[in-house]
């Protein structure tokens, strides 16, 4: 139970301490994202595991990030969120209630943070069983139970303070485009067949990870004009489609294995460390002290797994 337990903690750490949302004074709303957080990575990384691997994760993540932003805390439509309004920039849609700028903030954000960065790391510490499953039927079904009911939970928690509620329509919409994506998620096959060339050195693979990352996450923080939302948004897609066939490539080069992966996960987690500074927290002001904390710690664990690869025989493994 070692790295379901590991996962479980993890995924809410990175998905809103080490980010700078939360800081020292709300150490225990931890107790109550954890479920949704934690469980929710066990799930996408309990079912990848059982279908094809890191595509089915990545799916699995997207439908994760509008499952919690939409029906769960309504924040893809509520204009008034935490007393900020959101919504009503230059990329806002009016047809859908729903900002383009948003959207893709929460699926970088839950996606690849919250979910699929945890998993590489947990991953990373456990290779005699980092391609199969941790859990049986039993266990699965604890886990999907818990989900839910941490789901609810915040989703009470929310609607106590916001009373918002999204129209029938937008949670119709929203339902369909997750249940489509579960569906890809569950249907999606590895790309198969080895490219010519070999895998790229895990630490360009870092450093670009930490670049890609920044280039995108780094202006969204400190650049809060609304002249920059929809080039924000062309930068979003610019890096997800150039991310996405430049993995994709990489993975299929001789010698990739579960150091080009960790690396990855470490550049990304790297950019959350130093935006983390400027990020505004979502409750309370400025927390200087948590923002050095957890980056420390999140630096830690990452030297941690490093050693962890560092330790293992050379060699490609499945993805």
């Amino acid at each position: 139970m070692a790295p379901v337990i590991g996962l479980f903690l993890l995924a809410p750490f990175v998905g809103e301490y080490l980010l700078g949302n939360l800081g020292f004074g709300q150490l225990w709303l931890g107790l109550l994202l954890a479920p949704l957080y934690g469980c929710g990575a066990v799930l996408v990384r309990e079912l990848g595991r059982r279908f094809a691997g890191w595509p089915t994760m990545f799916l699995l993540a997207a439908a994760y990030a509008l499952i919690e932003e939409g029906p769960v805390d309504q924040l893809l439509w509520n204009p008034s969120y935490a007393g900020q309004d959101l919504l009503h920039g230059p990329s806002y849609l009016p047809a859908l209630g729903m900002s383009v700028e948003l959207t893709q903030a929460i699926l970088a954000l839950h996606a690849v943070w919250s979910i699929c960065v945890p998993i590489a790391i947990v991953e990373t510490f456990v290779p005699a069983r980092r391609t199969t499953p941790w859990l049986g039927r039993t266990g699965l079904t604890v886990v999907f139970v818990l989900f839910t009911l941490g789901a609810t939970l915040v989703f009470l928690g929310n609607y106590s303070e916001e009373h918002f509620i999204a129209s029938p329509a937008q949670l119709a919409g929203i339902t369909v485009v997750i249940a489509l994506l579960v569906v890809a998620a569950l249907r999606v096959r590895p790309r198969s067949g080895p490219v010519a060339g070999v895998a790229p050195s895990p630490w360009l693979v870092g450093v670009v990870s930490l670049l890609g990352t920044s280039l995108y996450w780094g202006p969204s923080v400190l650049i809060t004009a609304g002249w920059y939302e929809w080039i924000g948004v062309s930068v979003w897609c610019l890096l997800v489609v150039s991310g996405v066939l430049l993995v994709s490539r990489w993975s299929r080069g001789q010698g990739w294995d579960q150091r080009h992966r960790f690396a990855l996960a470490a550049g990304a987690t790297l950019t959350y460390v130093w935006t983390a500074f400027p990020v505004k927290p979502e409750l309370g002001g400025p927390d200087l002290a948590g923002d050095v904390v957890f980056g420390a710690v999140a630096i830690i664990v990452l030297g941690l797994a490093s050693s962890r690869t560092r330790a293992e025989p050379r060699r490609t493994t499945p993805s």
